[in-house]
């Protein structure tokens, strides 16, 4: 997997003559990054943190970012909402389009007492029956939810109903926890299942040949070359119209696996070149 680097972090500091101690901001969105590493230990004065648009799946490595003021992890495969509690100064914390179906997390950034704007648009936890409401009773902080001002009656009915909403949102968090769990199986068995598959084709390609047709490959390896070249772009093309074209649920898993899949697909054609 691929994690937060120096070098990445210094490349990304030139604003700040590449110093990235004393760094105050810092965009590492869309840097294919899994983990989230190191930059609590780097750039311990950071304000303002983007890490859009990765595969992170976990908040982490941030807790010590005291005077962090906005964190941006939209589009990214975080499941709960954790260990911000450290990152005292906070008041925009952006996680649009991740999969927090985990919403009683939330509770977690009641210790974020500076927190003014919350994001949590496109996650599974905004279908629930009482979301809003649940959100603006648990962090009575907060200002502004979705872009969305928080009025001073609505904080006042959420807190009267609030718990048979809590009643409600549990409920329909432990049924978002079995789906996911199942999808999880599935994925699972669907990556074994490719593994097997190129398996069986690297066996049939190694172990197949008899010594006669080997022989027979060495005399006719020129002309044969390109009838190769072309039959593996067939099975190339076969294999790439299987893996778009195959339904699949939109889950962390399969952001990795499409990600992975294009990586693989991009250093073969590398290594034909």
């Amino acid at each position: 997997f691929l994690s937060v680097t120096e070098d990445l972090v210094r490349r990304r500091a030139e604003h700040n003559n590449c110093e990235i101690f004393s760094l105050e901001e810092i965009s590492l969105h869309q840097q294919e990054i899994e983990k989230l590493e190191y930059l609590d230990k780097w750039c311990r004065d950071l304000k303002i943190l983007y890490l859009q648009n990765n595969l992170i799946p976990k908040i982490e490595n941030v807790g010590k970012l005291k005077k962090l003021e906005y964190l941006n992890v939209a589009l990214n495969n975080i499941e709960r909402i954790e260990n911000l509690e450290g990152c005292e100064e906070l008041k925009k914390l952006d996680l649009t389009a991740n999969f927090i179906g985990e919403l009683s997390s939330i509770e977690s950034l009641k210790y974020n007492i500076h927190l003014k704007e919350l994001f949590l648009v496109g996650n599974p936890c905004t279908e629930f029956e009482g979301y809003r409401q649940f959100v603006v009773a648990t962090l009575h902080q907060l200002k502004c939810l979705d872009s969305k001002e928080i009025e001073r009656s609505e904080r006042i009915k959420a807190l009267q109903n609030y718990p048979e909403v809590k009643q409600k949102i549990r409920e329909q968090e432990q049924a978002y926890l079995i789906k996911r769990t199942k999808e999880k199986e599935e994925a699972q068995r669907r990556m074994q299942e490719r593994k097997d598959k190129k398996q069986k084709q690297m066996e049939s390609k190694l172990g197949c040949d008899s010594p006669d047709s080997l022989q027979n490959k060495e005399k006719h390896q020129a002309e044969g070359n390109r009838e190769q070249e072309m039959w593996g772009t067939v099975e190339d093309d076969e294999e790439d119209r299987r893996f778009w074209e195959e339904p699949t649920p939109y889950t962390p898993e399969s952001r990795l696996e499409t990600h992975r899949y294009i990586e693989e697909k991009r250093r073969a054609k590398d290594n034909i070149r």
